[in-house]
């Protein structure tokens, strides 16, 4: 072994391995990546992203490790969620389905039903938060989530394709074509070519494109439900990813081409009009795309999705959020309760 691969890896650790030195098991690893709890650099053999020693190190010197880490990646289910805000399970769904809980995972069970999975740590916030007596502890619902539920909306997979987009950025880092991929991973091929027509410009986004969360054997049931779940499928949402994805091309052309010749691509105003984006209120507050911060009001700072989503430092995402326009109710099969 060469000097410089040695001392590479004295300095660098690989996801395992940094996951052992940090008592956390490679789910919790890669969700507090994720989330920007642990800083990863790319692997300069194109090995995908490993953790620097000192990374490690500054994590193990910090107060309370690793039960505080631990606990700031721990994820429950309905049941388990439920019971840590004090509300019945079916409380808890009508909740996170009217999109004020987040999820930040998924998995299909033995039966092919969705189970999301939800951060401890966002719920205990939530149901600490005084504002949100009424929603625990009420005896009703309010009228806006009782129509939500008769028409069978389901914001959950919307909620997390809004999330998982801001994970994917942050991993791309600065490179316009990796943050480019990233927004096409979420859009259905057609949409893709739609978009970008120039055959070497998808090329290079395939390669940059980020692996997908796995979910049974390739073209399996269980992994053809999880593609719907990671596709945008609402027309505005869509339509909001189909433009993120076009302005940032626009970055990426500029940056680095696809080839040496001139690169054929389709401006911003020949994408395909969407009749619901033109309906969104000017100065709206909320990203057709998935989430945004309650109690955004006049005056409020305003953002779209990936502003926020992409924050600097290391500010996690937000903990409660409302997703609006509402969704329509879901297609059979798309998701289900959990």
């Amino acid at each position: 072994m060469s000097r410089t691969s040695s001392t590479s890896d004295r300095t660098y650790c690989a996801p395992s391995r940094a996951a052992r030195e940090l008592d956390l098991k490679r789910g919790e690893f890669d969700l507090a990546v994720n989330l920007g709890l642990i800083r990863t650099v790319p692997d300069e053999g194109g090995g995908g992203r490993r953790v620097a020693r000192a990374e490690i190190d500054r994590l193990r010197a910090g107060d309370g490790f690793p039960g505080i880490l631990r606990r700031r990646v721990a994820t429950v289910g309905t049941r388990e969620g439920a019971e840590l805000m004090a509300v019945a399970p079916s409380r808890f769904t009508a909740l996170a389905r009217f999109g004020l809980l987040v999820p930040v995972r998924f998995y299909l069970n033995r039966y092919r039903t969705v189970v999301w999975l939800y951060l401890s740590e966002e719920l205990s916030r939530f149901a600490a938060e005084a504002g949100n007596a009424r929603l625990l502890t009420g005896r009703r619902t309010s009228a806006e989530m009782r129509e939500a539920q008769k028409a069978g909306t389901d914001r959950r997979p919307r909620n997390w394709r809004g999330r998982h987009i801001g994970f994917l950025t942050r991993q791309a880092g600065d490179d316009p074509w990796a943050r480019a991929a990233a927004v096409a991973s979420l859009l259905d091929p057609a949409d893709v070519a739609d978009v970008v027509p120039d055959p070497e410009e998808r090329a290079r986004l395939d390669r940059f494109r980020p692996r997908p969360p796995s979910h049974g054997a390739p073209g399996s049931p269980a992994a053809e439900l999880a593609a719907t779940l990671v596709t945008a499928s609402e027309p505005d949402e869509v339509a909001w990813f189909r433009a993120d994805l076009a302005h940032t091309l626009e970055t990426a052309r500029e940056r680095l081409p696809a080839s040496s010749s001139a690169v054929r691509h389709t401006p911003l105003t020949a994408l395909r009009p969407v009749p619901v984006l033109a309906r969104q209120a000017p100065g709206s507050d909320t990203s057709p795309a998935g989430v945004h911060r309650p109690g955004t009001g006049p005056g409020a700072r305003r953002g779209g999705l990936l502003s926020r989503l992409r924050g600097r430092g290391r500010r996690q995402d937000p903990a409660v959020v409302r997703a609006l326009p509402p969704a329509p109710a879901p297609r059979p099969g798309r998701s289900a309760t959990g």
